[in-house]
């Protein structure tokens, strides 16, 4: 049989970015941004992601907090990430956001309250053009390209200064359908927008090998005709890097980019969850000698940046801070009943404004008993 000639039309590589070995050790030169006192400031604030995380667990054992998830050995995407971004850019952030919420001014009260089921959480003191927590799975993906589309418009109609909207996801969301078509709309538009995606290999208990046969996740941005990278995404460096690069890149017009930081889940999805269910023991502690905290730890020791006295100052000013955060938190006064229906619409349709007077009404009541 004749086999036809075939032509080749297009090709395309999917590239990997890492300055810090699993060892701590540099696999290539620093960038200059990478200064003691930078890198200094990513290691505390990774410490302070992850006992912010302990806390919020051990809050929710007690019954002080609702559902929470951990970003146990995850801590350098979302403190990357945060760190990155200008004070005027906009981020559209996914549930598991503990650092980069904290990079962006987001007090650790604050957090606790969303966790709470207080929504008022949200309306972050510091950073209030920010978008609330996504907890459905790739929409805030749409939200992101939304909100890129308005701030080019904004830029190019109103001359506006440029702003870039930043985006996060987990490897589970690259399965859904509001994924590519984000990743479609920003290719086609030239969008000012930066996705990036923590694959730290489970969706649930859904493995990453169950849910998609890419060889990457980078290089699905090569369909919506946008930069695909991956990256390290247990050194904190090449995160930063990475994020830092794409967001000036779209700030100057250039278009999205897409960003896959490989890493792992060292905890449960949720407090939820049970992960010894379904990830493979040795898997876990493999990833252990992987993660971000002890590999930046490391170099810094190394390098003379960082020592003994200075790990325990930091515990130190930072057991403080989150006692101070607690105490706020568990002082705050609860919101009324009635703030569920608050913020669903500009004017309550009837069977809500009746459930609202109905609700608003045992409320009245409780409080005159009370």
């Amino acid at each position: 049989m004749h086999k036809p000639r075939l032509h080749p039309v297009a090709s395309f590589d999917i590239n990997h970015l890492q300055y810090l070995d699993e060892r701590g050790q540099a696999s290539q030169a620093l960038p200059d941004s990478a200064t003691p006192d930078l890198l200094q400031s990513l290691y505390r604030q990774m410490n302070l992601a992850r006992l912010v995380d302990q806390r919020a667990v051990q809050l929710q054992r007690t019954g002080q907090l609702g559902t929470y998830p951990s970003s146990l050995g995850q801590e350098a995407i979302g403190v990357a990430v945060g760190s990155a971004m200008a004070t005027e850019d906009v981020y559209c952030p996914y549930y598991r956001e503990t650092g980069a919420l904290l990079e962006r001014g987001v007090e650790i009260e604050e957090i606790l309250a969303i966790w709470g089921g207080d929504e008022r959480g949200q309306n972050y003191q510091h950073a209030p053009q920010d978008l609330p927590l996504c907890v459905p799975i790739a929409t805030q993906l749409l939200h992101a390209a939304g909100v890129a589309f308005a701030l080019q418009y904004r830029q190019q109609q109103m001359n506006e200064p440029a702003r870039v909207a930043v985006t996060c996801a987990g490897d589970g969301a690259t399965s859904k359908g509001d994924f590519y078509e984000a990743l479609n709309l920003a290719g086609v538009w030239k969008l000012p927008v930066v996705f990036v995606i923590n694959n730290n290999q489970w969706a649930i208990s859904v493995s990453r090998g169950a849910q998609t046969a890419s060889r990457t996740i980078a290089q699905k941005a090569i369909a919506a005709g946008i930069q695909g990278l991956q990256v390290d995404g247990n050194d904190v460096i090449a995160v930063r890097t990475a994020v830092a690069d794409a967001v000036e890149r779209a700030r100057n017009g250039e278009g999205p980019a897409l960003i896959e930081a490989l890493t792992y889940r060292l905890c449960d999805h949720t407090t939820a969850d049970d992960a010894s269910r379904y990830c493979p023991p040795e898997e876990l502690e493999q990833a252990r000698a992987r993660e971000p905290m002890e590999r930046l730890g490391s170099y810094l020791r190394d390098q003379g940046y960082w020592d003994d006295g200075a790990e325990s100052e930091m515990q130190r000013e930072q057991a403080e801070v989150m006692e101070r955060s607690l105490q706020a938190y568990r002082s705050k006064s609860p919101a009324p009943p009635t703030a569920m229906f608050d913020h669903l619409y500009a004017r309550l349709p009837e069977a809500l404004l009746e459930q609202y007077q109905e609700l608003q009404a045992r409320d009245s009541a409780g409080q005159e008993s009370g």
